[in-house]
């Protein structure tokens, strides 16, 4: 996708220097862009703990990488065993995203075969890149699928204007490029169909209001920003035709864990008749979990609610406190939406309802 009219994706290695991996570190944004040099497993693992990266498929690329960095510092004598203990500590940065696990495993699966430092370091490097060229891959044909479920609202209406209903940052940002949730919308306006995106701000770290509302003025798409609880006044005044959001874990029955107010935007959206669709590749799903509310969810500081992070009036940027001084705050990152509350899931191979026999007929291989 583009920034000021580049092209760009959220991750890539220095094509000079293998050692090095630059990152866009998310927390400047929207006032700052600023590129982050990764050099080893540390960096990267609090790039992801502390959300200078985030996103379900940018945190598995990130991940694959990290373990790219790690290896050029393994041994060559016990390098499997340094290379178990390195993605443990990637697995344990953000227990809820089922993309960073499946990356480590994939990293770990793949460097087996190999049996020297310079072919297992070769083949980590290999791996990292496959799997965020693929993340980029799988988004952009999840736009594909998801356009003609746009195309045929535009159809009924007309013409006129598709209003989505997001919630969190499901976009080019939180993939290596295109985005889950916003891929369908980007695609929709390659097609000519105009649309109209209401943008959650998505508290308590605003990745609606940072990040998607500055990602898709970058793309140039319309786009309204509104308060987390305005969605359901929305969709009751006729003004929302569709929503899509994105999910850092699906299991495969089709239970959905995505940002904390996903399952009141889904209630929201049965209540007014109002179709509600998770758009994911298929590296998200969880293949051996059956029901959702066994997913762990993430737990974080209660600063991210009482502090809140923005420009000043001098052009400053600066973190205030926002309640009484010693307010006691529970953060909890992650809810679940049940599947039956789901029209369709938007996957790199088609839209699937949310039922464990329809994803497995899409997916025969399971994780396989």
């Amino acid at each position: 996708m583009k920034i000021n009219g580049k092209q760009c994706r959220t991750i890539c290695p220095d094509p000079s220097d293998k050692s090095k991996v630059h990152i866009i570190d998310q927390r400047q944004l929207p006032h700052e862009y600023t590129i982050e040099t990764l050099t080893n497993l540390k960096q990267t693992c609090v790039a992801i703990k502390d959300m200078h990266v985030r996103g379900a498929g940018l945190i598995g690329a990130t991940a694959g990488f990290g373990m790219h960095l790690a290896a050029l510092q393994a041994p060559e004598t016990g390098f499997m065993e340094y290379m178990e203990k390195a993605g443990e500590q990637l697995s344990s940065t953000r227990p809820t995203a089922s993309n960073l696990n499946w990356a480590v495993r994939r990293q770990l699966q793949e460097v087996s075969k190999s049996n020297t430092l310079a072919s297992m370091q070769q083949s980590v490097f290999a791996t990292a890149c496959a799997i965020a060229d693929e993340d980029a891959e799988y988004c952009r044909q999840i736009g594909i699928h998801g356009l003609e479920i746009i195309r045929a609202i535009s159809k009924k209406k007309k013409g006129k204007p598709v209003n989505i209903l997001t919630h969190c940052n499901a976009g080019w940002l939180a993939f290596v490029d295109y985005g889950s949730a916003t891929a369908p919308i980007y695609a929709a306006r390659d097609a000519g169909i105009a649309v109209h995106v209401w943008v959650d701000e998505t508290r308590p770290w605003n990745q609606g209001a940072k990040l998607t509302a500055w990602e898709l003025q970058q793309e140039k798409i319309d786009n309204t920003l509104i308060v987390d609880n305005a969605g359901g006044h929305l969709m009751q005044h006729g003004m929302v035709d569709m929503v899509i959001v994105g999910t850092d874990r699906t299991t495969h029955t089709g239970d959905v864990a995505n940002k904390i107010g996903t399952y009141l935007k889904a209630l929201a959206a049965r209540d007014n008749g109002i179709p509600f669709y998770v758009a994911l590749p298929s590296t998200t799903f969880d293949w051996n979990l059956d029901n959702g509310m066994e997913i762990p969810i993430e737990q974080r500081e209660g600063e991210e609610i009482t502090t809140i992070t923005g420009k000043d009036s001098d052009n400053e940027i600066r973190t205030v406190q926002l309640t009484a001084k010693d307010t006691k705050a529970a953060n909890y990152s992650f809810d679940i939406t049940p599947a039956r509350l789901i029209s369709g899931l938007i996957t790199e191979r088609g839209i699937t309802e949310a039922d464990e026999k329809a994803i497995h007929r899409l997916f025969p291989e399971g994780g396989h």
